[in-house]
């Protein structure tokens, strides 16, 4: 078996006003691809697809030679939207050809996910606070949607939470619900699935509320199913969340800093992973910039700091674990680099490899399938 895999990595191309009010320019001029050596972490640029506006999250289709995109737009075509769009991967991995986009029907895209059967792909728009459905056609395009709901509702900060903000889609283990984290009304917002048809509804009863102020983002399972932990973007804390088999409810067991003790610094979570094993769970601080590491008991779902890394970089936003669980890869958005730490198996410990390459304002990096 090769030991070389495919990295994707979506980038920031046009200027982005955030929710803070900071505009960044992007530099980047579309999707970058690498190959990455599983024996020694090293990365090679084999490319980009240019022209992809705006590629600020990338998942990869059921059939792996489809990759997918949100383009995080305020307007298209002259209306207030951002797209999703489809390419084809070819036989050169960096070269993608379009197939097709889609209005999302709400602004700033920021996060898409394909349902465990790879027939239908959600994303969720960030600035407006909603979420789109759509079915994946024979040849890997998107087709029309299917479903659509505005989320309604604001939370106790003033400038952050003035209305929904919803974050990620997050099919759950049985497929027959998605969660909905809304960074603007502190809530895990979870929709019924119905993956014959492609529709869905709000299930309000079993919808997650978070703290006031805390700010939800992202939302991963443990490889066991039996746990699922949310990283919260304004309050910089990671909450434990017990699983009841395949029903969307859960309870909270853990809410827990992503910081410092002590530490008084601006800062605000982005990304959290899981390794394969489940026994180490990262994520990721923009301006204390660096990785927190946790140890994951794996009989009660709770975490134990395990200390913290630079980044070697600024603004870490997504990062990637590799498949074999030996490497993490960190997206720095504003020093312009992917950074490559080695996992200490013993102790879950992050060593930087020695290897960092230059993509400009880099958002997201995912492995190939």
């Amino acid at each position: 078996m090769s030991d070389t895999r495919i990295v994707y990595i979506g980038t920031y191309t046009e200027p982005i006003l955030f929710g803070t009010g900071q505009v960044l320019q992007g530099k980047g001029k579309g999707i970058y691809t690498y190959s990455f050596d599983g024996r020694d972490g090293g990365m090679k640029s084999l490319g980009m697809a240019e022209g992809i506006i705006n590629p600020s999250y990338i998942a990869f289709g059921a059939d792996r030679a489809t990759l997918y995109a949100v383009n995080e737009l305020k307007t298209w075509e002259g209306e207030p939207t951002g797209t999703v769009s489809a390419y084809r991967i070819g036989s050169d991995p960096s070269k993608l050809r379009f197939l097709n986009l889609r209005a999302t029907s709400g602004t700033d895209p920021c996060h898409l996910a394909l349902d465990r059967s790879g027939r239908y792909l959600a994303a969720a728009n960030f600035r407006t606070g909603s979420v789109a459905l759509y079915p994946i056609l024979h040849d890997g395009s998107i087709g029309e949607r299917s479903f659509f709901s505005q989320h309604q509702g604001a939370s106790i900060d003033s400038k952050r939470q003035a209305g929904p903000h919803a974050h990620a889609v997050i099919f759950d283990l049985s497929n027959k619900h998605f969660l909905v984290p809304d960074l603007g009304i502190d809530s895990i917002v979870v929709y019924d699935f119905d993956a014959s048809t492609g529709n869905a509804s709000l299930n309000e009863r079993a919808s997650i509320p978070v703290a006031a102020g805390q700010g939800p983002r992202s939302l991963e399972y443990h490889p066991s199913g039996k746990f699922a932990y949310l990283i919260n973007e304004l309050g910089s804390t990671v909450t434990a969340l017990r699983v009841a088999g395949g029903n969307p409810l859960m309870e909270a067991v853990q809410t827990v800093s992503t910081l410092p003790q002590g530490y008084t610094g601006s800062s605000t979570c982005a990304d959290i992973h899981i390794t394969p094993a489940g026994d180490y769970l990262y994520a990721s601080n923009r301006g204390h910039d660096s990785l927190v590491i946790f140890a994951v008991d794996v009989r009660t779902g709770r975490l134990t700091s395990r200390g913290h890394i630079s980044t070697h970089g600024q603004i870490p936003r997504n990062f990637a674990i590799d498949p074999t669980g030996r490497f993490v890869l960190v997206a720095n958005q504003d020093s312009d680099n992917i950074v490559v730490f080695e996992i200490n198996p013993q102790d879950g410990s992050l060593k930087f490899t020695g290897t960092e390459v230059a993509v400009p304002t880099p958002v997201c990096v995912q492995f190939a399938p």
